[in-house]
C-alpha cells in the first residue's frame, strides 16, 4: 500500500489510542487484526504496572488478551465500561461505520454501548465518502436463515439498495457461526446514502439479531496514513 504498510498503519492507530486510557479504566478489547495490535500495545502496558479490567468482544480476543496478561472481566460484573477501542471495516466523516467482517459485531456492539466512549482505530484505506463498499454484515438466527435472508433483501430493496446477500461460510464451505452460535448475512448492497434508515429497517426484521451498521456509538477515529494519525471526533482530553 505504501512504504510503511498496512499493518503498520494499523499498528500506529493502536498506539495512538493508547493516549485515550488512563489508569483505573473498565476498557472494552475490540476484534480484529487492528484491535489486536492494541491488545499487544495494552498488555504491554499492564506488565509495567498500568491497572485496568477489560472486556473482550470475542472468543479470540479474550485469548489475546490473556497471554498479555491483561485482567478480565465482563459486563455482568460491571456492566457501563469507561471507553472501548475497537477497528472498523468502514467510516464515514460522521463516524458512522460498518463492522462485522470478523464476525463479532453482537458482541462488539454490546461492548461499545455500555461504553462512555468507544475509539474507532483504522488505517485510511478504512475511510469512505459513503458507507457500503464492504458488504454489511447481517448476523441471523440460524433457524430458518434463508428466510431471514430473503427478508434482508426484501427491506433492503424498499429502500432502493439493489445487489446480493449470502449466508457466511467457512473455508470449508460450512455456515459460519459467531462466538454465540449464530449466523452472518454479507450485504454487498453498494452504496448506503441513508445508513440509518437501513439501520431502523433492518432493526424491524424478524430473525435479525443485530446488523454492523454502528451510527452514533464512535466517539473518535483515529486514522493512520502515510503523514500520520489524524484524530476525528473526540480527543482524548475531552
Amino acid at each position: 500500500m505504501n512504504a510503511i504498510g498496512t499493518d503498520g498503519l494499523k499498528r500506529q492507530a493502536a498506539e495512538a489510542a493508547l493516549a485515550f486510557v488512563r489508569p483505573g479504566m473498565r476498557l472494552g478489547l475490540g476484534t480484529g487484526s487492528t484491535a489486536a495490535h492494541f491488545v499487544e500495545l495494552l498488555g504491554a502496558k499492564a506488565r509495567e504496572g498500568l491497572e485496568l479490567l477489560c472486556v473482550p468482544t470475542s472468543e479470540a480476543t479474550r485469548a489475546q488478551a490473556e497471554r498479555c496478561g491483561l485482567k478480565l472481566t465482563t459486563l455482568d460484573d460491571y456492566p457501563e465500561l469507561d471507553l472501548t477501542v475497537d477497528g472498523a471495516d468502514e467510516f464515514d466523516e460522521r463516524l458512522r461505520l460498518i463492522k462485522g467482517g470478523g464476525g463479532a459485531l453482537l458482541r462488539e456492539k454490546i461492548v461499545a454501548s455500555a461504553s462512555k466512549r468507544m475509539v474507532v482505530i483504522a488505517d485510511a484505506s478504512k475511510r469512505v465518502a459513503t458507507l457500503g463498499a464492504f458488504a454489511l454484515p447481517v448476523e441471523i438466527v440460524p433457524f430458518g436463515a434463508r428466510s431471514a435472508l430473503r427478508r434482508i433483501e426484501a427491506v433492503a430493496q424498499e429502500i432502493g439498495l439493489v445487489g446480493k446477500a449470502a449466508i457466511r461460510l467457512t473455508s470449508q464451505g460450512t455456515p459460519f457461526l459467531t462466538d454465540g452460535g449464530n449466523s452472518i448475512v454479507d450485504c454487498a448492497f453498494g452504496a448506503i446514502p441513508d445508513p440509518e434508515a437501513f439501520a431502523q429497517a433492518l432493526d424491524a426484521t424478524v430473525g435479525v439479531i443485530e446488523h454492523g451498521l454502528f451510527i452514533g456509538i464512535a466517539s473518535s477515529v483515529l486514522v493512520a496514513s502515510e503523514s500520520g494519525v489524524e484524530t476525528l471526533g473526540e480527543s482524548p482530553s475531552a
